[in-house]
């Protein structure tokens, strides 16, 4: 037995031997499985085929995106100087339309979002349309800007080829189109004569810019009458104003109840209230005054915790609206009051210039373009030396003229042009100067050779914890002298972080960047779908905490490689992005710290985001996954970066992904004068 049981051991070391053996093989297929999936990856990204056309539809949460995002942006809304002057046509419907039509947008995973006037607005302003069994509605890949309620009849939704679904009376499609100009991404046909409602993109973003900017001046107006805040700026009204709320309470409520504890501050903007009072425990309730539209109670719950001296009750047969704002809210985006009265605001820094005249001499012929570093939607950026020192070389984003035209995107490359020129911090790309002809406007740039971050993190798969720290730290760095100048970013992805030779990153586009100045909103859609933030996809009108959230999306696909709000289509993306981060499963890669610090960055309410309270892009820094972070040592360049790119030369392209030739020449656009400014 002794024999038996040694042979049965050595028989069991001998299979876990094995079965080690084979771990170790199967570990090494799988880095090796790995390795070429990222050098797939790596082909695809430039070369898409024509299946991955098809399925570039498909992805899921959690699957690494494998190819540049395209930013998206709509024109931009000439209503903007005079809102309550736009015309907005209405078309008279039945009760039971209006009931058809509001159930279908209340179901609608977007449309269920938006306010109730907006919704009421929306249903006045639909307009009729007819379509024949077999008709198509909405083609596949067609530019679009209606989006419809079907009232009667069938149709069907196909997509490539393959059948979708059906839909019946009461649902809502096509609503991407009234967010920008995008290609339809379904086929809709009728399958019986339909009637159907639509309201096209700009009729719905007058309403959605009027509504918000009208309730917002109300809220304004309404503040500035309140005496204990006559005394504030504009730019802290606003803030304030942004975190009101409204409430509506029915006849006879109690707002307030003597006695009780409270920390809100009211003001009436609808009906009539009571206040009252008993003056002994026994006595009966006494009316001493009453408050209409504009007054106000309760205000000394914002200094501190309240002790309610009367009662407040609604006389109003229709009920009363309040604007209420709780102490929390208040003293985490304002401070206390007193310190507010007395607080003078900084100046705003000066664009620093970078006075350097060598540039103003150069002209194009000066240029001999070496490699192509990246192609986009506008044009292309190409690595270009300089005739008479070849040891100097630059960027060269050149763009075309017709296609800014075509897409009216103007207004976008003048604001471009105008802030990163003046724009002067180590972590923003340099532009020192542009040219035109009569095809391109060309951008000299700085070149920073250590390549893209999202090519890095393509290759690698993910960051750990302490390099993606190093990166974001570098955004902060950059939004801190952005944000101190009324600037707002709006195009934060790996895409948009090239690495410097340091393999520090820089933040370069600045198409979508603008001046916007402080507590001021500006109203234009424009991001990359997975980054947007969900007050641009609701048109709520957005600032520059905008760009707070998109660093907590930039963190959690730096420290994963995938963002955490993607679908096969841009809606779908929009509508987990309105569900919330809370929604989102963090998987373990992302360190305790890091997944606080997303959390507080991607509140759905811009006032409660970290980076847009009292201290400001202060409260970024000093959040605990920043201890310890040394942010002297990266101002000063000290700090040793988590890779240092190889770069031999200043012609040394290899740390960019290879692209193919551009054939495509556009036609001369000289006739606008648009470009004086090139």
């Amino acid at each position: 037995t002794m024999d038996y049981q040694y042979d049965l051991r050595h028989k069991v070391l001998l299979k876990d031997e094995r079965i080690r053996e084979l771990e170790c093989m199967l570990a090494e297929k799988d880095e090796e499985i790995e390795e070429l999936k990222a050098k797939l990856d790596k082909f695809q990204s430039i070369f898409p085929t024509a299946t991955q056309q098809r399925h570039l539809g498909t992805m899921g949460v959690g699957v690494p995106r494998t190819r540049r995002a395209q930013g998206i942006s709509a024109e931009p809304n000439l209503m903007l100087n005079d809102p309550s002057s736009a015309e907005i046509q209405t078309y008279a419907k039945s009760e039971n339309t209006k009931t058809l039509i509001r159930g279908a947008i209340l179901e609608n995973d977007f449309m269920k979002h938006l306010e109730d006037c907006q919704i009421e607005e929306i249903v006045d302003c639909m307009y009729p349309v007819e379509y024949s069994n077999g008709s198509c509605i909405i083609k596949e890949g067609d530019v679009g800007s209606l989006v419809y309620v079907l009232e009667d009849g069938k149709v069907a939704v196909t997509k490539a080829g393959a059948h979708l679904c059906n839909m019946g009376a009461g649902k809502v499609f096509g609503e991407l189109a009234i967010l920008y100009n995008c290609t339809r991404t379904a086929t809709v046909k009728a399958t019986t004569h339909v009637r159907l409602w639509a309201i096209d993109r700009h009729c719905f973003q007058a309403i959605m810019m009027r509504t918000g900017l009208l309730k917002h001046s109300e809220y304004l107006e309404f503040l500035t009458s309140v005496p204990t805040f006559s005394g504030l700026g504009e730019d802290l009204l606003r803030r304030i104003v942004d975190v009101m709320e409204e409430c509506h309470f029915d006849y006879g409520d109690y707002i307030i109840r003597q006695g009780a504890i409270g920390d809100t501050f009211y003001i009436i903007s609808k009906g009539n209230v009571e206040v009252t009072k008993r003056k002994s425990a026994s006595s009966e309730s006494v009316v001493i005054r009453k408050l209409a539209k504009g007054d106000w109670f309760g205000e000394r719950a914002l200094q501190g915790e309240d002790l309610r001296t009367a009662n407040v009750v609604v006389e109003d047969r229709e009920g009363a609206t309040c604007l209420v704002i709780d102490r929390q809210s208040f003293t985490q985006l304002i401070g206390d009051l007193d310190s507010v009265k007395q607080r003078k605001y900084d100046e705003v820094p000066e664009l620093s210039k970078k006075s350097d005249g060598f540039y103003d001499g150069l002209i194009l012929e000066d240029f001999t373009a070496i490699d192509t570093l990246g192609v986009g939607g506008f044009g292309r950026v190409e690595l270009v030396e300089l005739k008479s020192d070849p040891a100097k070389t630059y960027a060269m984003k050149v763009l075309k003229k017709r296609h800014i035209v075509d897409t009216r995107q103007q207004e976008h490359i003048k604001n471009e042009k105008v802030i990163m020129m003046d724009c002067n911090s180590d972590f923003i790309v340099k532009m020192y100067r542009t040219f035109r002809d009569t095809k391109y406007i060309y951008m000299l740039l700085e070149c920073c050779l250590g390549g893209e971050l999202w090519t890095v993190l393509r290759d690698k798969g993910h960051f750990d914890d302490s390099a993606a720290r190093f990166y974001t730290a570098c955004v902060v760095e950059a939004f801190t002298y952005m944000h101190a100048r009324g600037i707002i970013y709006r195009d934060l992805k790996p895409e948009n972080l090239l690495l410097d030779t340091r393999g520090y990153a820089k933040l370069v586009d600045f198409g979508f960047a603008k001046r916007i100045g402080f507590s001021r909103k500006t109203w234009t859609f424009c991001g990359t779908p997975e980054y947007v933030a969900p007050e641009i996809i609701l048109n709520k009108g957005h600032d520059l905490s905008a760009d707070y959230w998109s660093l907590g999306i930039l963190m959690f696909e730096l420290m994963t490689g995938s963002p955490p709000f993607s679908g096969s289509d841009p809606m779908k993306t929009y509508n987990q992005i309105l569900k919330g981060i809370d929604m989102i499963e963090f998987p373990k890669k992302i360190s305790k710290n890091a997944q606080s610090l997303i959390r507080k960055l991607c509140r759905d309410n811009p006032s409660e985001r970290l980076g847009n309270q009292r201290n400001g892009i202060k409260d970024i820094q000093k959040h605990k996954w920043f201890d310890g972070f040394h942010w002297i040592g990266l101002r000063k360049g000290t700090m040793a970066p988590p890779t240092k790119p190889q770069v031999t030369s200043s012609s040394d392209s290899s740390n960019f992904d290879k692209f193919p030739e551009d054939d495509d020449t556009p036609p001369p656009d000289d006739l606008s004068g648009w470009d004086n400014d090139f």
